[in-house]
């Protein structure tokens, strides 16, 4: 179960755009984004961002990411990390995350790489401080419906 990955394609966006399952998982990944997620936000998205990656698991495409902010020789800031409802529990966002990481050093000089979690999202919650992040603050934020949410913002330095 070899995990690959390459920059993401125009061809992608069809299957990524099924990797949300719902409301709060679209939330969760692609904030602005209106349910549900079509080809036409997530080519939109990828247009204004950089580095739009995907991962491939057995062959079948099982994460994507990009990023949202980057600031050279600064940080980059992760986005649109989504996996694919099959592929998940299977390290596809570890490696996903590991993936930009390297991508941020060699494309930006990234010396931090910055990421955020909704308070609901368990399993971002969990992963990133795993993998070494670290809190770096909280902020409010709205869901879609008006209820107030908290914004965990994390970082790690980038050796």
């Amino acid at each position: 179960m070899p995990l690959t990955h390459r920059p993401a394609t125009a061809a992608d966006l069809a299957q990524v755009v099924t990797f949300p399952q719902n409301r709060d998982e679209l939330f969760f990944c692609f904030p602005r984004a209106v349910w549900p997620l079509d080809v036409g936000q997530l080519a939109a998205a990828m247009a204004e961002r950089r580095d739009s990656t995907v991962v491939e698991l057995d062959g079948q495409l099982a994460g994507f990411a990009n990023f949202f902010q980057w600031q050279y020789g600064e940080f980059c800031a992760l986005g649109n990390l989504m996996v694919a409802p099959w592929a998940r529990g299977r390290g596809v966002a570890q490696y996903l995350i590991g993936v930009m990481e390297a991508q941020a050093r060699a494309h930006y000089q990234a010396r931090l790489m910055k990421v955020s979690c909704f308070n609901g999202n368990a399993a971002g919650l969990l992963l990133y401080p795993r993998l070494g992040y670290q809190l770096a603050g909280v902020v409010e934020r709205a869901t879609p419906s008006g209820e107030r949410v908290a914004l965990i913002q994390f970082s790690k330095p980038l050796q």
